[in-house]
């Protein structure tokens, strides 16, 4: 890690040079994305008055995500994290100077915005988990959960300027100049990466094909308990949560009487509580856990529908609105912050891609769920109706705690190197590893359970495969097996074990008897003869 020693506090991250240039140029970034949402949302309220067709920007916005963000955690982890930061802004950039160019000339319509708008989806599906894993490059480790929290911070500050500077541009200078204003923002983010003195990564003999990295991935997620948790309990929040978003500028049109700038102002008002509710979680951590956080941001989510259901006066509107972004600062704080604190660096971005799925996905599927329910029910009767299912939700999933979090996830580096007979070729596999214990007959219950455990570690790590057998003839011989698809990626699983897992593993082996270590031996497939 190349950043300084920290200085302690929730702002010691910005005493690290490179962190504080790239923060504040993604919230610049992030800003002019705002304005751009802002317009292109507010033009498909003037191409159409379908809910269910301005619903659709706000899918063609995730749904992209949804799709492509795993992918993008595993090119996040495989290539050079700040050339591919800087291909994608210009990717942006290129989607926002067409929107200009076809607003400017008046050839907009319903397909283009939201072709263009799913485009963008692309755009931030790839850059995404790409964020998100360079933060334990910029800062030291202790400062890693202050960087995301400011990342969190940074963006509803974004959020909180942008809608409503958007608003306020297109009102007065129209959709054009406002998509300009956002190919202006990602010059800036641009010129900022192209800065970052980011060190050249090593050659890696052991590094990963894109495949290879994709199915190691997804093992992770599969045998990981404590991401499974935050993945649900994201998924059912959002799901519900995604009401209010897709019928927001509904809402400020038809049950407010609002124009291009209140709805602005409205955004504005949530990226405003946002920014307040981010600055008072360190007071609120002390007295809840991060699972009364959630249940919180649920249940003040749906008074706020509840509250615009009933049209009230634009004055309270935003006041309901800057509660909204405290909730949603805080269910976005506690659901990412633990995905972080469970996912190991090795695995960091493509678990954080699949964090990003699934909300995406639930954003996706509730917006137009929630579009299609607007036109049967009404916008009232759809908040109305996804308030309560947010609530009911709430208070079930509140029984499922989320992990602590609290794991000592740095590589341990325990393991020593597997013998070979001759050099082996690192595609060559399948691999099947035996480790044979000795376990006295009255440890034999107690070693089963803390087994069971540790598979969950090997599947992590890289196995597909896993179980535990017994000697016909000796029943206190008890061999352990795990099968990984080739050499390299087994070698990979030396480096990929925890502190944690060192521990789980040291728990194991006090149940083995006798003098010696329990043999490990390393089996190799044989190509069938002439199969070269």
């Amino acid at each position: 890690m190349n950043a300084a020693k920290s200085s302690g506090g929730s702002f010691a991250p910005l005493a690290q040079p490179v962190f504080a240039v790239l923060w504040v140029a993604t919230v610049l970034g992030n800003t002019g994305s705002f304005m751009r949402d802002v317009a292109s949302s507010w033009l498909m309220t003037d191409l159409s008055v379908s809910p269910a067709a301005v619903a659709m920007v706000q899918a063609a916005g995730t749904l992209p995500i949804f799709l492509l963000a795993i992918p993008a955690g595993v090119l996040t982890d495989i290539l050079d994290r700040r050339k591919f930061l800087i291909a994608v802004q210009i990717l942006l950039a290129s989607v926002s100077l067409t929107l200009m160019a076809l607003a400017h000339t008046g050839l907009l319509s319903v397909s283009s915005l939201i072709a263009l708008t799913f485009l963008g989806g692309v755009g931030a599906a790839l850059m995404g988990p790409t964020w998100q894993a360079i933060v334990p490059e910029l800062v030291p480790r202790q400062d890693v959960k202050s960087a995301v929290a400011l990342n969190s911070l940074g963006i509803n500050i974004a959020r909180s300027i942008g809608p409503a500077a958007g608003g306020l541009l297109l009102a007065s200078f129209g959709a054009a100049f406002t998509y300009g204003a956002d190919v202006a923002s990602y010059i800036v983010v641009i010129a900022a990466l192209v800065w970052w003195p980011r060190a050249k990564k090593a050659d890696d003999a052991l590094a990963e094909s894109f495949f290879g990295a994709f199915r190691a991935g997804l093992r992770f997620t599969r045998a990981s308990q404590p991401l499974r948790v935050v993945l649900l309990r994201a998924a059912i929040f959002f799901a519900f949560a995604s009401a209010v978003w897709a019928l927001l500028p509904l809402v400020a049109r038809q049950l407010l009487g609002g124009d291009a700038s209140f709805y602005g102002i409205l955004l504005g008002a949530v990226g405003a509580g946002a920014i307040g509710g981010a600055l008072i979680m360190p007071k609120l951590r002390g007295r809840l856990s991060a699972d009364g956080h959630l249940l919180g941001a649920a249940i003040i989510t749906a008074v706020v529908m509840v509250v615009l259901s009933l049209a009230p006066p634009k004055w309270v509107a935003i006041i309901v609105l800057l509660f909204l972004g405290g909730a949603w600062i805080t269910a976005l704080t506690t659901l990412n912050g633990t995905a972080q604190a469970v996912l190991p660096n090795w695995v960091r971005g493509r678990g954080l891609a699949v964090y990003l799925t699934v909300f995406n996905g639930a954003m996706t599927a509730g917006s137009i769920g929630w579009g299609v329910l607007g036109e049967a029910a009404g916008i009232r009767g759809t908040l109305l109706i996804g308030a309560a299912g947010l609530l009911i939700a709430g208070f079930i999933m509140h029984r499922m705690k989320l992990p602590t979090g609290d794991a000592d996830l740095v590589p341990s580096n325990h393991w020593p190197e597997p013998l070979v007979a001759e050099p082996v070729a690192n595609d060559r596999g399948p691999v099947l590893i035996l480790i044979e214990y000795n376990v006295e007959r009255q440890h034999r219950t107690a070693f089963l359970h803390a087994i069971d455990e540790l598979s969950h570690e090997r599947r992590r790590d890289g196995a597909y495969g896993w179980g535990v057998t017994e000697d016909s003839a000796e029943p206190e011989k008890i061999v352990e097996w795990f099968m990984v698809e080739s050499w390299a990626e087994h070698l990979r699983q030396h480096k990929r074990v925890s502190q944690a897992d060192a521990d789980l593993q040291g728990k194991v082996l006090s149940y083995h008897s006798g003098a010696e270590k329990p043999v490990v031996r390393h089996f190799l497939t044989i190509n069938q003869p002439g199969a070269a």
